[in-house]
């Protein structure tokens, strides 16, 4: 009976030292889903896919590093968070296969949201407008291009796997009104043929032509005609990632509410684009 019960006393003590063999899951049960406490994943590194030829929104400097407009709305957004970022250029047209295969957690590079991509991916709230317009070459004459229908018999570019691409794709009346319909792998490029005449117009996100403009000054004209209907950018994650996209959310808010990330589309813009609520 003695070694009984000194056996007995030692496998208890030997539960108490080990936090009462299995406390440690019960203990984690009671844990609140807004408790501060985060699980070990959460401080891992989060990599963000981009189009790193895609300026004002994410592109490479002089020096090669990748900077931008989101490239800098992410920055402080990881900071925030006391996470490490790493940028990843990708194959824009299949990024919706390297955010599911895991190579990457986060789209944040002027994404449109549509109906279809929403399909696919898990989508913060939007965080600024955007617009498809016409750029031309500049002239000192008014384009006689005032409204879609007017770029009839015209060659027309823009970006492969863009919302202008999309859209003028699902338009069968207007591309096939088109005297050409190019897509290119960067906008940069588009430009440079518009410049040289190989295209008379582009269709393309208006805060990124409007970069373009200021990087080549008296070289463009852009109109004020609107291609599709006015979208929407948000940061997109994996179907399933919501504890990632409500991390991130939730900083993002407090930049907007904190007025840092209006400084920062002021840095870019020369003026405050994000949009101020969710609705």
């Amino acid at each position: 009976m003695k070694i009984k019960n000194v056996l007995m006393t030692a496998l208890l003590a030997a539960c108490t030292i080990f936090t009462g063999c299995g406390g440690d899951n019960q203990s984690s049960d009671t844990n609140k889903p807004g408790d501060s406490a985060a699980p070990a994943a959460s401080n891992s590194k989060i990599v963000v896919g981009l189009d790193d030829e895609y300026p004002p929104m994410g592109f490479r400097d002089e020096k090669n590093e990748i900077t931008g407009f989101d490239v800098d709305l992410a920055k402080e957004a990881a900071k925030r968070l006391g996470r490490e970022v790493e940028f990843k250029a990708i194959d824009w047209s299949s990024k919706e296969a390297e955010l599911k295969s895991g190579r990457i957690d986060v789209l944040w590079n002027g994404l449109d949201i549509t109906p279809e991509r929403q399909e696919n991916m898990l989508f913060g709230n939007p965080y600024m407008d955007n617009r498809q317009v016409v750029f031309v070459r500049h002239s000192d004459e008014q384009s006689s291009i005032m409204s879609e229908a007017d770029l009839a018999g015209l060659n027309v570019g823009t970006q492969s796997a863009s919302t202008a691409e999309e859209y003028i794709n699902s338009n069968e009346q207007l591309k096939n009104s088109l005297g050409d319909f190019k897509t290119y792998g960067d906008f940069p490029t588009a430009f440079m043929d518009l410049e040289n005449g190989r295209l008379d117009a582009i269709v393309c996100d208006e805060i990124v032509g409007r970069y373009s403009m200021s990087k080549n000054p008296g070289k463009f004209d852009a109109l004020e005609v609107v291609i599709g209907p006015v979208s929407q950018f948000g940061i997109a994650f994996r179907k399933d990632d919501t504890a990632l996209r409500n991390e991130i959310q939730r900083v993002f808010d407090e930049m907007v509410t904190d007025g840092t990330a209006a400084k920062i589309s002021e840095t870019w813009f020369g003026a405050d684009l994000i949009k101020k609520s969710n609705s």
